[in-house]
């Protein structure tokens, strides 16, 4: 069901770039529209560390050239990377039909529930979104402590960094109930507190050993499949529709990322008066979660994006940037 194509080594690697050492298998996905945001993203992880990382991109067909080239001309070239594509059939009957939500659906979202079939031959792996900047050593994060007996490692909206990031307005969307409706008889069932601290799947270590014994897969699947019949997220569900069936198959059954390794909210309102440019400087990765991406014209902290950002070689993307005289 899944097709991989493996990328070419360029020709002209040297065999002295090529990195020795433990594998970091990273997985992160590639939409045409935000593909500069990629190149930044593996860029800053891959200037930031001396581990031997090996990127897997899962993008959709016809962004395949597209990143295939923006790799190859620029100094990504000897970078170990492998392109997948994302076969959006995966999702039938998985997501609802109506039109306003198949719109807003953006289908590489639901990546992250395919770690294993994208890493069969990995056994631990991060997931990272796209509009992150990683400013710490990754193989610091990839050494992340997961508990036995679980499948990942997330970041707690509820933990000391980023807790007063939380979008005001939006529901309350740093506990489950802000992702899932209570009301609904297949989530009381559970037996889950409304009140329990929700966590961020923007990034995630996972163990996929356990993630493979524990079948998260296909947990996952029967509750989006449920969701199409029985309408159980939240109605102020306030963007990531992919966030409610993590929450319920790993409910008090995952470990916890430092806070540090996962500063989010920069894309909200107000960020570039929540946290200081010390603070800022200091995270070891950067979300910008929220409506204001990075290279676009109203971010915060933009010049911390900018420093990453390899320029297009076929002059396609462009970051918007306010003209200065």
């Amino acid at each position: 069901m899944i097709l991989p194509f493996e990328s070419e080594l360029s020709p002209d690697i040297k065999l002295e770039l090529v990195r020795k050492g433990e594998e970091i298998p990273v997985l992160i996905t590639a939409s045409e529209e935000r593909l500069g945001a990629v190149v930044a993203a593996m860029n800053s992880i891959y200037q930031n560390s001396k581990a031997n990382v090996v990127f897997t991109i899962v993008t959709l067909n016809d962004t395949a050239d597209h990143l295939q080239l923006w790799l190859s001309k620029t100094k990504l070239k000897n970078v170990n990377y492998k392109i997948v594509i994302f076969q959006p059939e995966l999702l039938n009957g998985k997501i609802s039909k109506d039109p306003q939500i198949l719109e807003a659906t953006k289908p590489l979202t639901f990546a992250r529930f395919y770690l294993p079939a994208y890493l069969p031959e990995a056994e631990k792996a991060i997931y990272l979104d796209d509009d992150i900047i990683v400013q710490g050593d990754i193989q610091d994060l990839f050494e992340t402590h997961i508990k036995p007996g679980h499948a990942a490692a997330f970041s707690d909206d509820c933990d000391s960094a980023s807790a007063k990031g939380i979008i005001r307005g939006a529901g309350n969307q740093n506990n489950y109930i802000g992702f899932l409706d209570f009301k609904k008889e297949a989530v009381k069932k559970l037996g889950m507190r409304a009140t329990t601290c929700s966590f961020n799947p923007g990034l995630i270590v996972a163990n996929l050993t356990e993630w493979r014994y524990q079948n998260i897969t296909k947990q996952l699947e029967h509750w989006m499949e449920l969701n199409t019949q029985a309408d159980l997220y939240s109605k102020t569900l306030a963007e990531s529709i992919t966030t409610p069936p993590l929450l319920i198959v790993f409910y008090k059954r995952h470990s916890s990322i430092d806070p540090m390794w996962h500063v989010r909210h920069l894309g909200t309102t107000g960020a570039g008066n929540r946290y200081s440019t010390q603070f800022v400087k200091a995270a070891k990765l950067l979300h910008w979660n929220g409506h204001y991406k990075p290279w676009g014209r109203t971010s915060s902290f933009t010049d911390v994006w900018d420093k990453w950002f390899i320029p297009d070689p076929t002059g396609k993307f462009h970051p918007v940037r306010r003209h200065t005289d």
